[in-house]
């Protein structure tokens, strides 16, 4: 078993990827301004304003900026930009002007696959054609070895004699030489997929990037002192970094050592490099299998096979469209190739979802390698079905599980399924912005120590977060679950990533994911280093429980690892991040006791909530979206990052923007005592640094997600709603998922291109100009009208109710506050039951001393999580909420009749003691007689 990560290196790789968000655009930008230099500088030398050595100085100056980079990609490469200096000593004016107008042409259009157009490379484009085949893809082999220059040039020659004839996978070397460079290639170059790395090379670089020199040191002089192979470093750190390449060994030992082998950092190791063409297969092989989508390819097959229908799906094939005359229209907009690939067959390599054993079971077991799970599997019905399986899977009921009262609807919905009492926590709330942060952790161990003194410890299953927020809140998982397993060692954890399937591929945001943060947790806690730690602070708490008493809300909590199980649940929303069709989710697993204790019962759920017949469309998309981000995702969730933060930039730069329109930063939504790295903000005045990044994504307990990007509408006059209705959708035709009363939401997604940043910026300047306009021109009268909306939606909020909680008739005895969800749910099928009570009456009918007690589920949509739920109490808070919501679709309340509440006859029943009596089962259409079974309803 590997040893955990330290904290040298969960805080480096943090470091590592602030600081190169988005190298390519960098690099271009040097380019183009060297472009525009040399233009600058040859005019005035023309005009006599500056000598050929001074000219020639400035220019040499620029080229030794542009190299340390530059010999991290291939194209332009190191030698051309040698060739490029010579001219300029030469005063090859014209010539030079020229070759670098053409070279940066080249690097703009096609990045470092330029180096296969036949002009720039004669002899490589000998073997692959100018651009490579029609369809191949390109990729970089990084070669991590000092050797010679003529070494290395026949290395090359050998790899690409090999690859002639190859048609879909195209690659070329690119060589650095230190362990340094190592890092920084890996970090700043996308295009490279495989490293071979040999096993003796320096660590440190003779030419440096100076913007990482910095950052990397920390880990040179830990290599350093701890004397570790060059060879393992490189490994290691990419395997963190970009832990989806693939990673071959040159070693010069005939036999390798145990070491590396324990390790199992390498894919494969080879003895020097003896075979060209096995070097080159193997690599070329690495790509393909990360390419390979095992149903989609499956369904293609199927798909131009010629086959008879007699199954069930009329629509397969299309005949039922295309012979129709009326139908042709959907064909037409479609496409064949949508028919031909349904069918409702698992066999002829299709495969069954509900009990895979072929294609899709192999889609699955590449999703959980892609996605650092155990165990991975795919969900048709979108993340709120992935919810419901979990519960159902680890709740029984009166299961008591603490949830984020705040968790999307599905959660509560699942509870009710299970019969679990759900033990409501309130988020911080946000008062300015109408919004609710996360669940504290003095919170959660609070409730649960809290349990533990009322002796219901034993009934605690589950604990259920989302992560990230709706409004990009991000939780640290792994102290949160160290710290909660310290005190009940045998929880389960539901984290909800439906917004968060992107983190995996950014090293900065993929240790706070659920999975990261499971395989850290359950290798620290079988590590020795913990084990001794932990027996230190035991001794140091003294005699008795350890996790006991007020301590234990001041201390941080150690788990006791001989009783810990790590046993960890994540449901994302692979379609709301991630290229897959609407409704594509996927369920990832790392649970130390599946087989054991969870296996049968997530399979009998798997069974009872996804259907017989899924969509394959879905299925092959969740297939292919693992794909994308296996090969591009680093280099996508990096330029989502730098377009967020682009944005924030323009935004706060811009003064007439600005003085109406803001992006919220940590410092609004993420309470100083939650941030003891003191990071405020990503841009702007006082904004966070490389350091300060590093620390807060390493240590504090929340942390924003920059992508998830909170506009601040209440300065224009309108709340969130009608910014986003009558602005953005119904002016700008700007698309947005969701409001509170001053705020809209933007996410910067791995689909949202700079053109879109420029259409979303310049519309909202459009709409900022025209507002400018008509307050300069309105009346004292209409400026007074302006001025009280504004002040209504930021100084004249509602407060944000809290979980009032569950009416006495539905908490269990003993309880400290949870309730049997599942008795109200059910309770209220019995018309006789409720009855309404208009919003404008419930004020009054709360202040007489009545009781209102909710009968149904009242969600808000978006977000999408519940105000009230059955069996809870109605507090005068969540009255003035819902008569100042600004959201008009509201799940489980007619506004038309009211609060649907339990009778006072109905309360009084269950109170006293037929209490958990549920209705019969009714079938539709059906009543029944006094002491016998259903009879037909009259009509």
């Amino acid at each position: 078993m590997a040893e955990p990560m330290t904290s040298l290196e969960s805080g480096v790789q943090s470091h590592l990827l602030s600081a190169v968000l988005n190298p390519e655009q960098v690099r271009l930008d040097v380019w183009n301004r060297l472009r525009e230099e040399m233009s600058r500088l040859e005019a005035r030398y023309s005009e006599g304003q500056v000598s050929s050595d001074e000219r020639v100085k400035q220019l040499l100056s620029l080229f030794a900026e542009v190299h340390p980079i530059e010999r991290l990609f291939v194209f332009p490469g190191e030698a051309r930009l040698l060739r490029l200096a010579e001219m300029a000593r030469r005063h090859d004016v014209e010539e030079l002007a020229e070759e670098v107008r053409r070279l940066v042409g080249l690097l703009s259009r096609h990045r470092d696959r330029a180096c296969l157009v036949s002009e720039v490379d004669g002899e490589r484009s000998g073997a692959v054609g100018e651009l490579g085949p029609e369809g191949s893809h390109y990729f970089t082999t990084l070669v991590v070895d000092d050797m010679e220059a003529e070494d290395f040039a026949r290395v090359h020659r050998g790899m690409v004699d090999a690859q002639r004839g190859e048609r879909q996978f195209i690659y070329e070397l690119l060589q650095v030489r230190s362990v340094e460079d190592a890092l920084m290639a890996v970090l700043v170059n996308d295009d490279v997929q495989a490293c071979v790395v040999r096993q003796d090379l320096p660590l440190r670089s003779r030419s440096p990037v100076k913007q990482l020199r910095s950052t990397l040191e920390p880990i040179l002089a830990e290599a350093e002192r701890r004397g570790e192979a060059a060879s393992l470093v490189v490994a290691r750190w990419v395997r963190q970094l970009r832990p989806h390449l693939n990673i071959y060994l040159i070693t010069d030992e005939s036999l390798v050592s145990r070491e590396l082998h324990t390790e199992r950092l390498f894919d494969r190791v080879f003895y020097r490099y003896e075979s060209a063409h096995e070097l080159n297969v193997t690599v070329v092989d690495g790509v393909r299998e990360r390419y390979r989508t095992p149903f989609f390819d499956a369904l293609k097959h199927y798909a131009s096979r010629p086959i008879g229908n007699f199954h069930a799906l009329p629509i397969a094939r299309g005949h039922s469209v295309y012979n129709s005359r009326w139908l042709r229209d959907m064909g037409e907009f479609y496409g064949p190739n949508l028919f031909m690939a349904e069918s409702s067959s698992t066999a002829g390599g299709l495969d069954s979802l509900l009990d895979p054993t072929g294609s899709i079971k192999e889609a699955q077991e590449m999703a959980a390698q892609t996605f650092g799970a155990q165990r991975t599997f795919f969900v048709t019905n979108g993340t709120s079905t992935a919810n419901k399986i979990v519960h159902q899977t680890l709740l029984q009921p009166g299961d008591v599980v603490l949830i984020d009262r705040n968790c999307h609807k599905s959660h509560h919905y699942g509870l009710v399924l299970a019969g679990a009492q759900p033990l409501y926590l309130d988020a911080y709330p946000v008062r300015e912005y109408a919004m609710y942060g996360g669940v504290a952790l003095s919170t959660l161990k609070a409730k649960l120590l809290e349990l533990k003194s009322a002796g219901r410890l034993d009934k605690v299953k589950l604990v259920v977060l989302t992560n990230c927020t709706f409004d990009g809140l991000v939780y640290h998982p792994e102290r949160v679950m160290e710290e909660l397993l310290a005190i009940k060692p045998d929880l389960s954890f539901l984290w909800d990533e439906a917004w968060f399937a992107y983190a995996t591929f950014m090293p900065l945001a993929r240790q706070r994911t659920a999975m990261a943060a499971a395989k850290r947790l359950a290798e620290k806690l079988r590590s020795r280093s913990y084990r001794e730690e932990y027996r230190a602070w035991r001794a140091r708490r003294g005699d008795g429980d350890p996790a006991a008493g007020a301590r234990a809300m001041e201390e941080r909590l150690m788990a006791d690892p001989d009783k810990v199980r790590v046993r960890v649940y994540a449901t994302q929303s692979t379609h709301k991040s991630l290229s897959a069709f609407r409704q594509g989710s996927m369920l990832h697993v790392w649970d130390e006791d599946f087989e054991r204790r969870a296996s049968a019962a997530l399979t009998e759920a798997y069974y009872t909530h996804l259907t017989t017949s899924p969509n394959h469309q879905i299925v092959a998309s969740l297939d292919l979206s693992r794909r994308q981000v296996n090969l591009e995702g680093f280099a996508m969730v990096k330029e989502a990052f730098q377009l967020a933060m682009r944005t924030r930039e323009r935004l706060r730069e811009d003064p007439l923007l600005h003085r109406y329109l803001r992006l919220l930063d940590a410092e609004q939504v993420v309470p100083e005592v939650f941030r003891k790295s003191g990071l405020n903000r990503y841009v702007g005045p006082g904004s966070a640094g490389v350091d300060d990044m590093t620390r807060a994504w390493s240590q504090d307990e929340f942390v924003l997600d920059p992508t998830r990007m909170t506009l601040f509408t209440a300065l224009t006059g309108r709340n969130g709603f009608e910014f986003r209705s009558k602005v953005l959708m119904d002016r700008l035709g700007i698309q947005v998922n969701h409001t509170s009363i001053n705020t809209v939401l933007l996410n910067a997604t791995i689909g949202v291109t700079w053109g879109s940043l420029s259409f979303l910026l310049d519309g909202l300047r459009h709409e900022v100009e025209r507002l400018e306009l008509a307050l300069s021109q309105s009346t004292e009268v209409e400026r007074r009208l302006f001025d009280a909306k504004v002040r209504s939606i930021t100084e004249e909020l509602p407060p944000l109710p809290d979980f009032s909680g569950f009416h006495p008739a539905f908490q269990p005895s003993g309880g400290v506050g949870e309730g049997d969800l599942r008795a109200a749910f059910f309770l209220a099928y019995g018309e006789e039951n409720c009855e309404f009570v208009p919003l404008t009456e419930a004020g009054a009918a709360l202040e007489s001393g009545r009781p209102l007690v909710s009968t149904r589920f009242v969600v808000p949509y978006p977000p999408g999580f519940p105000i009230l739920v059955p069996g809870q109490e109605v507090s005068p808070g969540i009255v003035e909420f819902m008569r100042k919501l600004d959201v008009k679709e509201v799940h489980g309340y007619r506004p038309e009749l009211g609060l649907s509440i339990f009778t006072e006859s109905a309360l009084e029943r269950v109170a006293s003691g037929g209490a958990r009596e549920l209705p019969e089962p009714r079938a539709r259409g059906t009543r029944h007689a006094p002491g016998k079974g259903p009879v037909p309803a009259p009509h």
